[in-house]
């Protein structure tokens, strides 16, 4: 059976991969455009912390980088389990 190659599933996995095995507090370059121009103030910058101290298990310092961490995270599952279910006809029938 062939699967087709999802990019976006990959891209979400990698990055939850990612934001778990990094370190939230250390500080290093950003890929944040407006931080990047110079600007103080981003109304998406501290998410990826934010969800990284959620992953660790950190929920006071999750809420503390950013508010809207957690959920972000749980778009994020829910847009994981979509693209396996579509993607990955094994488990179209297994309820997640």
């Amino acid at each position: 059976m062939k699967h087709k190659f999802n990019i976006e599933l990959i891209f979400w996995l990698g990055a939850l991969i990612w934001l778990f095995f990094d370190n939230p507090l250390e500080n290093h370059f950003t890929l944040c455009p407006i931080k990047n121009l110079g600007f103080s103030f981003c109304p998406g910058c501290g998410i990826g912390h934010s969800i990284s101290f959620l992953l660790h298990g950190n929920l006071k310092q999750s809420f503390d980088s950013h508010p809207l961490g957690f959920f972000a995270l749980i778009v994020i599952i829910h847009r994981i389990i979509t693209l396996i279910k579509k993607y990955l006809p094994t488990f179209k029938h297994t309820k997640l």
